[in-house]
């Protein structure tokens, strides 16, 4: 006879866990070492194929969703029609790799460290016995996300093993190309909307807030990107011959992007703050993270922050404009005495739910017109090399869009007695995130709530070489997933 989920108190679940825990971290290691690119076809298959025996073998329904690009896969588990039903949602891929910047053989097969208190880390051999939590899986994806997909996994296979039906309907859309902008998700979802039907999402992506405490986010901002090549001579020009006579476009670009921010970083552009409002209560909600700024710039290294909003919290409530690379010319050991022929300029946007990509990109587009830029749609020609001081071209994209929800609301109350129980003290809220997810379809389309429920440790390295999870991390991590799974919903939410 199945037991009832809501028999699992939390001495329950951290036992039940800990007897499964070696068996998950095994389980994470071998998942670990298929590689998951999204750009190779060859990395999704493997891991699709591994996911889709995964779940068959919990007795899920596994669908397939193909797409105009890489596939999707969907799996459902139908506990009770009369019962509500949670999607969530697992992120399988990983950012690209550079094997030579990490310090390991293999950043796809994992080592174990530990973190000393210098901050370095220290390789050590496989524990053996009782796992200590501040040990570190160092490997691509570790945190971001198959650690906390095979948190997921294993609380199902707890469940499956101990006979705990789910306390809702369960439904799990994994994603194989998250980190290249899950560019065939909307499509995906606006064709099976039946599929995709629930009453909450919760997102097993993100890492948790600076102070390690278990966190939800509720909400994620959207991203734009625009590419400026901003153009100077026809050809790159001997410096001394040609010094004081030829403009170097470095200089036209260091003015246009110095014109983008004033010195406190607040951005210039008109209209870029536009619908932003923060009451007092929306200020007293956020902040009531456990945070100071002084300890947040302590811990990136800065002396002083950018001036926009009282906290971290406020600021990530509004509209970013950041420089995330630049190419001109030659340095190092290639440094080259010449006048460059042009600049690239790489700008990202992070988005709130009041400024839309496409008001921001028009937006960036036409300061830099005002700005008496001549605007080009690939190289200049001759005659406009020779009419225009100034030029440049300028293409931009639009990724995932913002979303947010609503604190003190059914889904906020469900997943926060949840967390609750199942690690004995209260998550920290965050009304949002300052990435991005690609969640908006779901929310705009579907109409869903949704949550991040947020595993890994906030010094993981995501994205970067030497990414990694720390072991307390992943065992709170499947605590937390058996909370959730145990949490019984009311009917209609």
């Amino acid at each position: 006879m199945a037991a009832r989920c809501q028999t699992l108190t939390t001495d329950s679940i951290a036992a039940l866990t800990d007897r499964a825990l070696p068996a998950a971290v095994d389980e994470l290691i071998d998942f670990l070492a298929i590689p998951n690119d999204g750009n190779y076809p060859e990395h999704v298959e493997a891991n699709l194929a591994w996911c889709r025996e995964r779940f068959a073998g919990l007795g899920f329904a596994v669908t397939r969703l193909e797409t105009p690009g890489m596939p999707l896969l969907f799996a459902e588990k139908s506990v009770d029609a009369a019962l509500p039903t949670v999607l969530f949602y697992l992120q399988i891929d990983g950012q690209p790799v550079d094997p030579a910047a990490w310090n390991q053989p293999d950043p796809y097969r994992a080592v174990w460290k530990r973190k000393e208190a210098d901050g370095s880390y220290t390789t050590v051999p496989a524990p053996e016995g009782e796992l200590d939590p501040e040990l570190r899986i160092f490997a691509r994806s570790a945190s971001d996300s198959k650690g906390p997909a095979i948190s997921f996994i294993t609380a199902l296979d707890i469940m499956q093993e101990e006979e705990i039906i789910p306390a809702y309907n369960v439904k799990v859309i994994m994603d194989f190309q998250e980190e290249l902008g899950s560019d065939d998700l909307p499509a995906a979802v606006a064709a099976h909307r039946d599929l995709f039907a629930a009453d909450f999402l919760v997102i097993m992506d993100g890492t948790r807030h600076v102070s390690n405490e278990p966190t939800l986010t509720f909400g994620a901002r959207g991203i734009a990107t625009a590419t400026l090549r901003i153009f100077g001579p026809a050809y790159p020009l001997h410096s001394g011959q040609y010094g004081n006579f030829a403009p170097n476009p470095v200089f036209h670009a260091a003015r246009l992007l110095a014109a983008m921010k004033d010195e406190r970083g607040r951005v210039l552009i008109p209209g870029f703050y536009d619908g932003v409002e923060l009451t007092e209560a929306d200020k007293r909600e956020m902040n009531k993270v456990p945070e100071t700024r002084e300890e947040i710039r302590q811990m990136v290294g800065i002396a002083e922050q950018e001036d926009l909003g009282d906290t971290y919290q406020e600021a990530l409530q509004y509209p970013s404009l950041n420089v995330r690379g630049l190419r001109a010319g030659w340095t190092g050991k290639e440094v080259r005495t010449l006048i460059p022929e042009e600049v690239i300029v790489e700008i990202d946007m992070r988005l709130v739910p009041e400024t839309p990509g496409e008001r921001q990109v028009d937006l960036l587009r036409q300061f830099i017109a005002a700005r008496g830029y001549h605007f080009v749609d690939s190289l200049p020609t001759a005659e406009e090399r020779l009419t225009h001081p100034l030029l440049v071209s300028f293409t931009a994209s639009l990724g995932s869009v913002p979303f947010r929800t609503d604190l003190d609301t059914p889904i906020d109350h469900w997943l926060t007695a949840a967390v609750r129980r199942s690690l004995g003290r209260d998550p920290v809220r965050m009304r949002t995130t300052g990435g991005s997810q690609p969640m908006g379809p779901f929310v705009n389309l579907l109409g869903l709530p949704a949550v991040s429920l947020r595993i890994p440790n906030p010094d993981n390295s995501i994205h970067a070489p030497d990414e990694n999870l720390r072991l307390g991390n992943f065992r709170e991590g499947i605590q937390e997933c058996l909370g959730v799974l145990t949490q019984p919903l009311a009917p209609g939410r």
